[in-house]
């Protein structure tokens, strides 16, 4: 398995994808998947164990610079972290 680190930091989206062989099946995806919109924070997908969002809190970052895109927009008024 090989992880790879996608940036484009000209349009801000960051990735983290494996791929690789796994016994004899191909194995290929998306781990974590972060934008910059609007000076906050989107995880708009987190594979990872411990979670981003904490990662990203343990590191000083506010709750509210910090959207669950990975939620719907009417789900994410229940969260802890920015709406949009």
């Amino acid at each position: 398995m090989e992880a790879q680190a996608v940036l484009d930091t000209e349009r801000d989206h960051y990735l983290l994808l494996h791929t690789g062989w796994k016994d004899n099946r191909r194995t290929h995806g998306c781990s974590l998947h972060l934008d910059i919109k609007n000076g906050k924070i989107w995880i708009e997908h987190d594979g990872t164990e411990i979670g981003i969002a904490t990662q990203l809190l343990e590191l000083g970052v506010p709750a509210e610079d910090i959207v669950l895109g990975f939620h719907s927009p009417n789900m994410r008024q229940y969260t802890e972290f920015a709406v949009d």
